[in-house]
């Protein structure tokens, strides 16, 4: 299927202007020329265009992975630069036309990027009006922009476009431009239909998995049946009866075939006789959070430290400790990782639904020992990650086989690729410990944190790896060490984040990296304080809290889910109870307290989540309609990531290939989801992408305790491990 963008296409407007200077820009789905648009951050022509038409293009660095950004940034730079919605055509992470704006993730795409454009549109808004206030020779200030063009008090209005073509402006992107009061907000803070959803439910939208090229070779690559296992010998003579196929390409690991049609790359890839040396590398799963603790620690990140903990600790009246997992999960994107890569001499374009095309770009560079300039990523929604999963893999797949046939190819993983291959959210181990006084007072907090080596940077390629080929990877298993402080005033705390050397599999971020965990392990951890004190959770959280928005916000929750006035019932083994969570995010954003009903069953030991509620304050809404989708998937996403998912592994390999194996969340498992968004149009936005997941583990574990009166600390909450808790207690 040829893909075919009305939005991008838009782009081949002859004149299109880019806010200082008039210039055609060809774009299609084909290579461009590097240099022809300006992509300095600091500039405002490398976020803005103004058209001969009227319409404004906008160039963001950031995506749309499903979150539905693309209708927040739209929203945003509408009503910045005062005209229609319908009027503004966003152009998403393409190297040669956007900014690096940084990676999309950490539920930054609005908080920064969307941010980043609103003030690159009220830079230019300023100009214009200046520009129009020296034509009419009256003040800026008396001028209004409407629907794109600008009105003065009497004479005719001039459109946008017209003013920048005569004056021929460079602007540099002003911090200090004023941004438009949220009294005059027409679209901001208005819910929006999402731009995506009606080719979405049509069927007519264009994903990566559809898009293709004239010419268009298929590739499948054939993995090693080890993760460390090398290439000893294939026999290319074992498919030369397959029709079709083109090539099989071969570099030091690395074992792909090339063929005419997608299925008989699949055929060859299943029917290539390929020998493998033996490798067994992995540890024994069984023994999984032993081998954790026997990882030698290369460094420590001391994220809290507050009085004196040990002191504090070995004074308290009465002292608990408590140990929490969390188990390797993968991201499982249910659409299997697709790319399409072509050479031209020295230059590779790649189409990719990374959520990091500029990262992508550096990291086919070193690959291929091009310069960056050399290298051209194109976004193409595909299915959501949520995380680094293998988007970037297949990428780097189908460069390698394009340039050994000198022709494009497309690579989509298969599952087994997908579960098999894709980086893993790492294994999580956390131990915690609390000192009370006599009046069940918390004197003393500590906890640690055992985590591989690494920050939120570049994951190596593995088919750069295979193929013996540089990808700039590092360990990175995303921000693990956030939110491993605690929201809550106690007078001594030490929090520690052990870095170990190595991890059983290639770790990377996946939704709310870190901060998942260590809230799990907080939030769990202080309702098994409050029980034992014998006081309220919610009522133990307001104690503990000096932050008034954040206990404003409890409070909210309170009232939304009946809190105080909840009873617990049961029907013979089916036992309800409520789970509590709070957080500000990283401790400087986005405030989420979450009330989680579940039902029980004792003699199965099966949870099924009823119900969330969710007081949710992420500063000035942009588009509620969209924010409550994005709570929405947190809770559903994460739900699954709780009760169901897991990775297995032999001593060589991920063996939870398939959707048998690696269960998620089935629609008539989905709860309903309660929510009191709280807007603050004066304060600036924040990101809601991950906070609400990093409160639904210990939500679930905590309403698991009310009902009946058993405490998971072991991710994910399977009936095995529920029966256990049951028969320990």
């Amino acid at each position: 299927m040829a893909a075919v963008f009305s939005r991008r296409t838009a782009l081949q407007l002859s004149g299109a202007l880019i806010v200082s200077f008039a210039i055609p820009l060809d774009r299609g789905f084909g290579a461009t020329q590097p240099g022809k648009k300006s992509v300095d951050p600091s500039s405002v022509e490398s976020f803005l265009a103004i058209n001969p038409d009227g319409s404004v293009t906008v160039f963001s660095g950031k995506v749309d992975l499903g979150t539905g950004v693309r209708t927040a940034l739209t929203q945003m730079v509408a009503d910045e630069l005062d005209v229609g919605f319908s009027k503004v055509i966003l152009i998403q992470g393409d190297t040669d036309l956007t900014p690096d704006q940084g990676v999309t993730f950490g539920s930054l795409s609005i908080q920064n990027g969307g941010v980043q454009l609103r003030q690159a549109a009220a830079t230019a808004r300023r100009a214009l009006l200046m520009e129009a206030g020296r034509r009419f020779k009256v003040p800026p200030e008396s001028l209004r922009i409407e629907e794109g063009m600008v009105h003065p008090l009497q004479g005719e209005p001039v459109p946008l476009a017209a003013l920048l073509d005569k004056q021929g402006l460079s602007l540099k992107l002003d911090k200090t431009a004023p941004l438009k009061a949220p009294k005059d907000f027409k679209l901001v803070g208005k819910s929006q239909p999402r731009l995506d959803i009606p080719d979405k439910v049509t069927g007519q939208f264009t994903y990566m998995q559809d898009f293709a090229l004239p010419g268009m070779y298929h590739g499948r690559v054939i993995r090693p049946p080890a993760l460390g296992a090398t290439l000893l010998s294939f026999d290319e003579a074992s498919i030369a009866d397959i029709p079709g196929i083109v090539k099989v390409v071969r570099q030091e690991n690395f074992l792909g075939v090339v063929a005419q049609t997608e299925w008989a790359a699949i055929r060859g890839s299943r029917r290539l006789a390929a020998t493998w040396s033996e490798w067994f590398g992995l540890p024994d799963r069984i023994e999984l959070w032993e081998h954790v603790r026997r990882t030698k620690i290369v460094k420590d990140d001391i994220t809290s430290n507050i009085g004196d903990s040990a002191k504090a600790l070995g004074e308290a009246k009465e002292r608990l400790a408590a140990t929490y997992d969390f188990a390797i999960h993968t991201h499982g994107s249910i659409g299997p990782s697709c790319a399409v890569a072509q050479f031209d001499g020295d230059r590779l374009t790649c189409w990719s639904a990374s959520q990091a095309t500029h990262n992508l770009r550096k990291q086919l560079a070193a690959m291929f020992s091009f310069k960056d300039e050399q290298v051209h990523c194109i976004y193409i929604d595909g299915s959501g990650c949520y995380g680094r999963n293998g988007h970037e893999d297949a990428a780097a797949d189908a460069a390698l086989l394009a340039r050994a046939v000198n022709a494009p190819v497309r690579v989509q993983w298969m599952r087994a690729d997908e579960h098999g291959w894709d980086p893993k959210g790492p294994p999580t181990l956390l131990d915690m410990r609390a000192g009370l006084d006599a009046g069940g007072k918390i004197t003393a907090w500590e906890s640690e944190l055992f985590i591989p080596n690494g920050g939120a940077g570049f994951v190596a390629l593995v088919g750069a790896d295979h193929a013996g080929l540089n990808s700039l990877g590092t360990l990175s298993p995303g921000g693990v060490i956030q939110d491993l402080a605690i929201p809550y005033v106690i007078d001594n705390v030490k929090t520690t984040a052990h870095r170990l050397e190595s991890t059983p599999f290639r770790p990377a971020w996946i939704r709310s990296p870190g901060r998942m965990q260590n809230s799990f392990a907080n939030e769990s951890f202080f309702d098994e304080i409050a029980a034992h004190a014998k006081t309220d959770p919610l009522e133990a959280r307001l104690r503990h809290l000096q932050d008034e928005r954040g206990k404003a916000l409890l409070e909210r929750l309170a009232n939304l889910s009946a809190w105080r006035t909840w009873t617990k019932s049961s029907r013979g083994a089916k036992h309800t109870g409520h789970g509590l969570a709070y957080t500000k995010y990283e401790l400087v954003r986005t405030y989420v307290g979450v009330v989680c009903e579940v039902e029980v069953d004792r003699e199965s030991g099966e949870i099924a989540v009823k119900r969330f509620f969710v007081a949710h304050d992420c500063g000035q809404i942009i588009n509620p309609d969209g924010l409550r989708n994005q709570i929405e998937g947190n809770v559903v996403q994460t739900v699954s990531r709780v009760l169901k998912e897991e990775i297995l592994f032999s001593q060589s390999r991920v063996t939870s290939v398939d959707w048998a194996s690696y269960p998620i969340l089935r629609f008539p498992e989905v709860p309903e989801v309660v929510m009191d968004l709280i807007d603050r149009p004066d304060q600036v936005p924040w990101g809601a992408g991950e906070p609400t997941a990093a409160m639904v583990p210990a939500a679930i574990g905590n309403a698991v305790f009310d009902a009946i009166g058993v405490r998971l600390r072991s991710v994910p909450f399977t009936p095995v491990k529920v029966l256990a808790a049951i028969k320990k207690s």
